[in-house]
């Protein structure tokens, strides 16, 4: 069930809450956080469409903030959703204009759920200094996307300079199942030392240098990054060790992957590029302080000492 406010208040939003859930029937219980969302108008209907998808397995309150024309007079209209129209969510969509675009945190302050968790989510780069925006002081967990920002190397150039326990990027969470994977060959006899890494991807590939830069960390070696093609991802990984390498590669425009290991077959594996609702349900999995993203953003080396 949807109703539409325009030129509203947050106390007619949430009144409209309680009418929809009571004609619906919707209860609160099951909801575990508030997630904000924070955007522009361009972005909007895709951002809130990911948001309602993720919902389905992270059951919220979902506040989407898009920013309008802050050279008009104060306003806010607002749509409410709410059962079928909402997933399994209520939907607040807001539309702030003139000086009240500014204020975002004081706009959704009113409407957050009590005793939950809060995560604010950046549908691109998002704010210089996201926890000390006024959204971000009130998320425990930022999330940003910086795949979708004009540079994205640039882009989480300024997440690192910029980091505070509790932020974190999608480009992290869509490297979650190539980490699996490459720890597992490791796993596994021999259990040599990695002597190099080499990791390819696309040119504009922030997962690539961020998977680089988590190598390097963990297994202290020399790591080369390859760009590829803009736009492909991730393309491929190689671990070289005394017995031979370890190679994960994915072929371009294609969800699947081969993982290729000395004395064994070639192995294939479904290796997708994940949708930005599946790497948005990926981030919400954990509202806690994220220390392994921290240290691999922390030795990022952008500048490519090591890059071809």
């Amino acid at each position: 069930m949807i109703a539409d406010l325009p030129d509203c208040t947050t106390r007619d939003i949430s009144k409209a809450l309680v009418r929809l859930r009571s004609q619906v029937g919707a209860v609160t219980l099951g909801r575990v956080m508030t997630l904000i969302v924070v955007t522009d108008e361009d972005n909007a209907d895709a951002a809130v469409d990911a948001a309602a998808e993720a919902s389905r397995e992270h059951p919220s309150r979902i506040l989407a903030l898009v920013r309008g024309s802050g050279r008009t007079a104060s306003r806010l209209d607002a749509q409410v959703r709410v059962g079928g129209d909402a997933g399994v969510s209520e939907l607040v969509v807001m539309r702030s204009f003139g000086e009240l675009a500014s204020h975002a945190g004081s706009v959704v302050t009113p409407l957050l759920l009590p005793d939950s968790a809060v995560v604010a989510w950046w549908p691109g780069e998002g704010e210089k200094d996201l926890a000390g925006s006024s959204v971000g002081m009130l998320a425990g967990r930022r999330i940003t996307d910086v795949s979708l920002a004009p540079g994205p190397r640039r882009a989480l150039r300024v997440r690192a300079d910029n980091y505070s326990p509790g932020d974190t990027d999608m480009a992290w969470s869509r490297t979650t199942r190539w980490r699996a994977l490459l720890a597992t060959a490791l796993d596994q006899m021999p259990f040599e030392s990695v002597q190099s890494v080499t990791v390819k991807g696309a040119s504009d590939s922030a997962s690539a240098d961020l998977i680089a830069a988590w190598l390097g960390v963990r297994l202290r070696c020399p790591v080369e990054r390859i760009d590829g093609p803009a736009g492909v991802g991730l393309m491929s990984v190689r671990l070289d060790r005394a017995s031979g390498p370890i190679v994960l590669e994915r072929a371009a425009e294609t969800s699947q992957a081969t993982l290729t290991q000395p004395g064994q077959q070639p192995r294939p594996f479904p290796l997708p590029r994940p949708t930005t609702a599946q790497a948005l349900s990926e981030e919400l999995r954990h509202l806690d302080k994220d220390e392994v993203y921290r240290r691999a953003l922390k030795h990022l080396d952008l500048a490519g000492a090591a890059r071809k």
